[in-house]
Parts: C-alpha cells; structure tokens; sequence
C-alpha cells in the first residue's frame, strides 16, 4: 500500500473498487488497490460484462457520461452526474438528472456502509495489501447495538 495526499492531509490505506446490481443491492465484484489509484482506471474491474447500465459518481467522469453529451460505449452506457461549469449554474434538468442519480447511487453505497461499520473494515491492519484483502472479518472485534 502507499499513502496519498487528499487536500493538505496524508492518507495511508486502500481502496475498496466494488461492482454493485442497483435493482438488489448485491456485490458481484471487488477489486483492492493501493488509495492512490483512481477511481475510473477500475472502472472495467467493478463490471460483470451483462450491463447495459452503469451509473457512477464523479470518480468516473468524462465528457460523453453526462446527460447534454451523452454518447455510448460500445453496449454500455455509463452515466455521472453533471458538473457545475466554472463560474456558472446548471440547468433545472441537470439538477433534477443530479438528484435522480444520487437517489440510485444511494443503494450502491450501502454496501460500503456494511463493509466498514458491521465487519469493522474502517482501517488497515498490516503492512501490505494482499494481507488486508484477504484478512478474515474474524479478526475483528464485535461490537453490540
């Protein structure tokens, strides 16, 4: 693992890259790095190969993802939200578009939720990833409530 910088503090750690159905809530692909690579370089790890669908955050951003330029990617279409240009607003559909992907984007994320706080995968443990990645939730101490 490595450390990484993030505004003016430094971070040592990993990232957890998940492929998630938005219908079920179901994990059907992690991927671990290092928590300096990024989100969209993952991107391919994180699919099963069956989508049509892919809706991501602002990680996974470029200009043919959003919704005044979409365009698709051979039989996936991958959708993000829609960035705010300098000095300017968006528009009452990219708001509403924004607020519609986040309420789906909000099921993705429970898995993260689960991951952290009920198997107590908040911080790392040892010195390297393959060990993290493999470390059993056993390892964890329990905590009621």
């Amino acid at each position: 693992m490595t450390q990484t910088k993030k505004g003016n503090q430094w971070h040592f750690g990993m990232k957890a890259h998940i492929g998630v159905d938005a219908e079920s809530g179901l994990i059907h692909s992690v991927t671990c790095t290092t928590a300096k690579v990024a989100d969209i370089a993952m991107m391919e790890a994180c699919l099963h190969g069956e989508e049509t669908l892919a809706l991501g955050d602002r990680g996974y951003h470029k200009k043919n993802r959003t919704l005044d330029a979409f365009e698709k990617e051979g039989n996936l279409s991958v959708l993000t939200p829609s960035k705010k240009p300098a000095g300017g607003v968006l528009s009452d559909e990219q708001k509403a578009f924004n607020r519609v992907l986040s309420a789906v984007r909000a099921i993705v994320e429970h898995p993260f939720r689960v991951v952290k706080r009920q198997f107590g995968f908040v911080k790392v443990r040892y010195r390297g990833l393959a060990k993290n990645t493999g470390r059993p939730s056993s390892t964890v101490k329990r905590v009621s409530g």
